[in-house]
């Protein structure tokens, strides 16, 4: 009895009062830890109160668990430490010493530091998801460019959201969101993925595969050994040592135009093959598509992997009479479309614009096969029914969406490429909706299935790196706050690891690495608050499905007016997409161990000059762009592009420099861009100059001029001995991209009130647009969403949701040069940052024609942050042009708010100066913004000459030129100015020209958007004959 009340003693004493002790400090521990990491979170995301629900002692270690948004917290190895120093900050004292664990979902907190980030990567024993090498499924043997420190070698699958479906409960075709702000979910993120994304990837070396169709172009061309559908189009056969002969296994037949239930048109007929040979006496099969319609075609080949495939078959592809080459590994692939890249054709079946496959290779005895070839994307084909347990819409007739397949969700272009039915349709046809997001998944499955990162699945033998669904996400503010960026991935399926053993939370390093390069980018470039929303390890399709690496990228609210201010901005799209870009580069170079080098922004201060007067040599120059968010962008060479005439544009040549010399032939315009290169890849390429040497102007010694090529490290020093020359300088100032006007209403209304006007500005794409809809119409902020046909506020018209819309293609130089041609003037071109800062010495030329287009004063996003860009007439500009006129310069001036920039454009305060220049250089005062809307003016009788004959310039939303939605209405500024062309519909003035001790003319409206070539051709020698370098 005496021994068990001494144990009590010794309880009460010693072991209780710590145990009580401990509780009630480690109580107080935690909340300061919740508190603190709440605050950490704060700094950098969205997140919430973060609290630790549990504390574990062991032996020597206290372990702290964390809510689950803790892990949304970007960790890295400055605020882990800084986390583990406040713990112990917080600790009672009889803890000191003790080892500290903090973890939330099952992870010490410094787990969720991702390889890239740690300064100790290299040494890390972990498992990578690494792959043995293998050849590439398509390498281009023709570019310039061999990024061997970028994504070179890799597969990279990803895909825009989600597409347009059959919902057999309401027996229609429809999109699986709302319209919203212009646009809708289902093309919207393609806005992103393919202009901008899919070249980064591709610029960067790495093949990246899509589930939905990337073509927009809705003409489709199907050439084939078997005989289908389509004519016009030519299948031929040449024979050498090792003939062609008809494979044993189905191949693709294009036997029927609509494709019902499970049909599988790469079962339906029969391909072909040879043995390879060396380089002589080859076998070939040529493809030549009747092409309707000139334009940018998509080339898909499709063949059948086989038993012993060559990994080196021979492509070839014409277009244009520009022969661009392609090694396939066809071991992998087989039995679907295969993207060789997109090409330039002419109209017509000809030599010109062809694909050919030769059996020439590099291991003789191997196996090539060769089955269908498919230019341009089409319009889908796929007819749908009702459920075949819908006994209610059994009587409805197959349909197809009657739309261009790419906006047609994954599940129906999956059905185009062959890919199996238990793929692309896991409900057995009785739910398309449900098919299409949990489909892509298993597509990514497919494709990696045989691989090594995937040798027990089925599929097409290709080893997947990554994949990535982009999308763009629900919720709405009545204010300026932004939802922002979401990242999802999942880590727990198939036993938390990949085949080769490493860990599926390496899925985090890659939602991290996108999703915090995406915020910090937009942060600072264009809103420091842009709002980082959580990391969420959930198990969404598209993140737990594939057996590689991947996310779920949620960018933005598609619904909330302040996030699509900025995401209807082709330039926050372009820094979005460089973004994940960099963080997929980030990523696999953490994963191989291999340089981070990311490829370069394009380049600046592009210029074009003769070398001498009367010589058909010309130089091109230009400068290196810096990335202030990327260190490693510098390029290292560069690619000069030329295109002659109606050619195609070259292959490029390799240049070191920052200069290029060649010899052009004479009365023929020759178009140039350049690219960027380093070891991470090639830039985007510059705006596209031209120039042109009329016959009759070059001199005796320069006529039989041969074009050589010769790189120069000076630069060409030109005087005003060229004004002699009578050559035209056109300067390209139009270089705007933006998102459409908007407005909100002035408080106290600014909560009630808000859109955007696109009727007023309807912004300018980048290139083209293909996510634009039509026309907001529900502007009230307070009208809540019902459905995906009432969306609410942001609601917005349908009428141009099959359509594509041309934007700035930044070739106007050509445009306008071709009329100068006509008018028998040679010309050169420059970009107007050129002038700005004395690169291009305007004084040089007698005449300049500087384009403006839709250039003016533009914000981004809310405003407020990032500087106001694109307006008409800088200062240095300004500058230029009152120096060039003082020395006697001709100057003509094209553009749709030259005037109404300067002087009432809504976001910025007029300037007197600025006034002050129109008026008394260019001799043109504002009179009317919006000022017609047919696109019609007439010449008409002035002292300034013969300007006449009726006019037509683009005022509608097309695909071949961007719309002129609000031309300005221009005035005589002076009694030496004259009103030179009228708007039809008002006769109010359109254009003005004046001549003093130098001349000037100036239209409201862009030269480059007149219809008619012949119309082009007529005006423009009326300017130069005005200008007396021509007959007027």
């Amino acid at each position: 009895m005496k021994g068990l009340k001494f144990f009590f003693l010794l309880i009460t004493t010693f072991i209780l009062p710590n145990f009580c002790y401990s509780q009630n400090d480690l109580a107080e521990c935690k909340r300061q830890l919740g508190e603190f990491l709440t605050k950490l979170g704060a700094r950098e995301a969205q997140i919430g109160r973060i609290g630790i629900n549990e504390v574990k002692d062991s032996a020597s270690t206290l372990f702290f668990y964390a809510s689950e948004n803790c892990a949304y917290i970007s960790f890295n190895e400055s605020n882990v430490p800084e986390t583990y120093s406040a713990l112990r900050s917080f600790l009672p004292e009889i803890y000191y010493g003790r080892k500290l664990a903090i973890y939330t979902q099952d992870h010490e907190i410094s787990d969720y530091i991702p390889f890239a980030k740690r300064s100790k990567a290299k040494k890390d024993k972990t498992t990578k998801f690494v792959h043995p090498e293998v050849s590439q499924l398509v390498r281009n043997q023709s570019s310039s460019a061999k990024p061997d420190k970028g994504l070179a070698g890799k597969h990279i699958a990803v895909w825009p959201s989600h597409g347009r479906y059959y919902e057999s409960k309401l027996t229609r075709w429809e999109w699986q969101r709302a319209r919203m702000f212009q646009t809708v979910e289902d093309l919207y993120t393609r806005s992103y993925v393919m202009p901008f994304l899919v070249p980064m990837l591709e610029n960067a070396g790495a093949n990246v595969l899509i589930p939905r169709e990337r073509d927009t172009q809705t003409e489709e061309i199907i050439v084939d050994n078997d005989k289908g559908i389509d004519n016009g189009s030519s299948y031929m056969e040449n024979a050498g040592k090792k003939p062609w002969n008809t494979g044993k296994g189905k191949g693709f037949a294009h036997l029927r135009e609509l494709y019902k239930d499970f049909e599988n048109p790469f079962t339906e007929g029969t391909y072909r093959e040879a043995l390879t040979v060396s380089k002589k006496d080859t076998s070939s099969i040529i493809w030549k598509p009747q092409i309707k319609k000139a334009g940018e075609y998509a080339v898909y080949i499709s063949y059948q992997t086989v038993e012993n495939s060559t990994e080196d078959a021979s492509y070839t592809v014409f277009h244009r009479g520009i022969a661009t080459q392609f090694k396939v590994n066809q071991t992998m692939g087989g039995g679907t479309w295969i993207y060789l890249g997109t090409f330039d054709f002419s109209a017509g079946c000809n030599d010109d614009n062809k694909v050919v496959l030769s059996n020439a290779s590099g291991k003789k005895g191997k196996v090539v096969t060769a089955d269908a070839v498919r230019f341009g994307g089409g319009i889908g084909n796929i007819a749908r029914h009702n459920s075949p347990d819908d006994e209610a819409c059994k009587d409805y007739p197959y349909v197809t969406s009657n739309y261009p397949r790419f906006t047609e969700g994954a599940r129906y272009y999956m059905q185009w490429a062959g890919v199996p039915d238990s793929v692309y349709s896991p409900t057995n046809g009785k739910d398309d909706y449900r098919d299409d997001y949990v489909n892509r998944g298993m597509w990514v499955n497919y494709m990696a299935g045989g691989s090594s990162v995937y040798p027990d699945g089925k599929g097409l033998n290709i080893p997947i790196d990554l994949s990535m669904a982009f999308h763009s996400d629900a919720g709405t503010y009545k204010d300026n706050r932004i939802v922002g960026t979401l990242g999802i991935y999942s880590t727990k399926e198939y036993d938390g690891k990949f085949y080769n053993g490493s860990s599926r939370f390496l899925s985090h390093d890659l939602c991290e690495l996108i999703q915090g390069n995406i915020v910090n980018d937009v942060r600072r470039l264009y809103n420091p608050d842009w709002t980082r929303r959580g990391k969420w390890n959930k198990p969404y399709y598209e993140a737990w499905t594939p057996r590689v690496p991947a996310m779920l990228l949620e960018l933005l609210s598609h619904q909330n007016f302040a996030d699509m201010r900025y995401g209807l901005d082709p330039r926050f799209r372009f820094t979005v997409s460089r973004a994940v870009y960099k963080g997929m580069l980030q990523f696999v170079s953490s994963q191989y161990g291999t340089e981070y080098v990311v490829q370069p922004l394009p380049v600046t201060h592009f210029a074009i000059n003769f070398t001498s007067p009367g010589s058909n040599e010309i130089e091109l120059s230009w400068r290196a762009a810096e990335d202030t968010l990327e260190p490693t962008a510098l390029p290292d060479s560069y690619i000069v592009y030329m295109q002659k005439g109606n050619g195609g544009f070259d292959n490029g040549t390799k240049v070191k420099g920052t200069t290029w010399r060649t010899a052009i032939p004479a009365d023929t315009v020759c178009n140039f861009k350049i690219t960027a290169v380093n070891r991470g890849g090639e830039s985007f390429p510059s705006e596209t100059l031209s120039a042109a040497r009329t016959s009759s102007s070059l001199t005796k010694d320069e006529t039989a001029k041969k074009g050589s090529k010769r790189n120069k490290k000076q630069t060409v020093e030109t005087t005003n001995d060229f004004k002699n020359d009578n050559v035209l300088l056109i300067v390209n100032g139009f270089t705007r991209v933006s998102a459409p006007a908007d407005f909100v209403a002035p408080a106290p209304a600014d909560t009630v009130l808000a859109g955007f006007l696109d009727d007023e500005d309807h912004g300018v794409p980048y290139i083209r647009d293909f996510s634009y809809i039509g026309s907001m119409k529900e502007f009230r902020r307070g009208e809540p969403w019902h459905d995906d046909d009432s969306g609410g506020f942001g609601d917005s018209y349908g009428d141009y949701e099959t359509k594509v819309i041309a934007g700035n293609t930044f070739n106007y130089p050509s445009i306008h040069g071709e009329a100068a041609l006509k008018a028998g003037i040679s010309f050169v071109s420059c970009g107007s940052d050129a002038v700005e800062d004395s690169i291009v010495d305007m004084k040089s030329y007698k005449s300049v024609d500087l384009i403006l287009g839709k250039q003016c004063q533009t914000k981004m996003g809310n405003g407020g942050y990032y500087p106001i860009s694109f307006k008409t007439f800088p200062a240095k500009l300004q500058g230029a042009i009152k120096d060039y006129t003082a020395n006697g310069g001709n100057i003509f001036v094209s553009g749709s708010y030259l005037a109404s920039d300067l002087w009432c454009n809504p976001i910025v305060e007029s300037k007197a100066g600025d006034r002050e220049f129109a008026q008394s250089v260019l001799h043109y005062k504002w009179r009317n913004k919006r000022a017609a809307r047919t696109g019609r003016v007439n010449g008409v009788a002035s002292p300034a000459g013969v300007f006449n004959g009726e006019y037509n310039f683009n005022s509608t939303l097309n695909d071949s030129c961007y719309v002129v939605e609000s031309p300005d209405g221009i005035e005589p500024a002076d009694k030496d100015a004259n009103t030179i062309m009228r708007y039809t519909e008002n006769n109010l003035s359109a254009a003005v020209a004046w001549q003093g001790n130098y001349r000037t003319v100036t239209l409201g409206f862009p030269f480059e958007t007149i219809l008619s070539t012949d119309a082009r051709n007529k005006l423009m020698r009326q300017i130069l004959g005005f200008f007396k370098m021509t007959e007027q």
